[in-house]
């Protein structure tokens, strides 16, 4: 899947080589480059980056957005910034790939990334990442989303690093709204996320869900919140599912309500896979592990 999209993408970077295919429509450049060009990009960032990209949507199209970040040799470390504007009333579809392509590279990825929706824009982001027992992984996102903007944001680890902490915060100014997925597979890992949702002004709204399936010597942290700061509307649903007796998961809901005329609820739940369920599936003709497999991606689909 990640590799089908490389050659179709309008960024991608291999260890530290990146290359750019540019669409009518989009100002596309290595982050570098757009730090040298427009000056007030500073606040938005860390020093001087050298890796990542900077996007700026400013018609609409037709096709996907896609990126393509790879690590394909021993020990590289990316420390990638990266940043994306869509501009007002924009409705733009993005994919993001991140992964190692080999096992034992031992590769580190770093990764921050400020997202910001014009007014009315409408962005839907699918971001997948890919990794190998020995790798490191650090994901750092905000998305910005001004008045009447639209989020829909899925986030799936299907395949996890040694260790990856992953961190996104949202923040949603007034009528905006955010839908968020967060899902991933840990196995032979540990992975500690945190998610924040800040609805900072009146009748915005978002929803935040997240399921992790804990694998074979694993362990998930996961620390998510919605801060009511005005009339607004949030949910949280957060799931973990053990299906292995040698994994943990820990799961922190925070709700805070700063305004009487807000409505912010949650749920959260950690479970097993039940040998009635395993049962059912085995009198239809699968084995045990077709039958985990069949119920763990049930279980991701949200």
């Amino acid at each position: 899947m990640i590799m089908k999209n490389a050659k179709n993408a309008n960024y991608i970077q291999r260890d530290h080589s990146a290359s750019i295919l540019k669409s009518e429509g989009v100002e596309l450049m290595r982050i570098s480059e757009a730090l040298n060009k427009y000056g007030w990009l500073k606040k938005f960032l860390y020093g001087k980056p050298k890796e990542g990209y900077f996007i700026f949507v400013k018609k609409q199209l037709k096709y996907p957005l896609i990126t393509c970040v790879t690590i394909n040799s021993k020990k590289i470390k990316q420390e990638m910034q990266n940043i994306v504007i869509i501009d007002k009333n924009l409705k733009i579809s993005m994919q993001g790939t991140c992964s190692s392509l080999k096992k034992d590279l031992e590769g580190v990825h770093y990764a921050r990334g400020k997202i910001i929706l014009k007014e009315g824009a409408h962005l839907k982001y699918n971001h997948l990442h890919s990794w190998n027992d020995g790798d490191e992984v650090n994901s750092n996102y905000e998305f910005y989303l001004e008045k009447n903007s639209r989020l829909d944001y899925n986030y799936n680890t299907v395949s996890s690093p040694k260790n990856l902490s992953l961190t996104t915060k949202v923040v949603c100014l007034k009528k905006s709204a955010a839908n968020l997925k967060i899902s991933g597979i840990c196995k032979n890992s540990k992975m500690k996320i945190k998610e924040n949702l800040i609805l900072k002004e009146n009748n915005s709204s978002g929803i935040l869900k997240l399921r992790f399936v804990g694998k074979e010597n694993s362990e998930i942290l996961s620390h998510s919140s919605i801060a009511a700061e005005a009339e607004c509307k949030g949910h949280l649903d957060c799931q973990g599912l053990l299906v292995d007796k040698t994994s943990k998961i820990s799961l922190i809901p925070e709700l805070a309500c700063k305004d009487n005329r807000s409505q912010i609820t949650h749920e959260a739940s950690i479970g097993k896979i039940s040998e009635e369920e395993l049962h059912y599936l085995r009198t239809r003709g699968l084995n045990e592990q077709e039958a985990i497999d069949l119920i763990v991606n049930g279980f991701l689909e949200i």
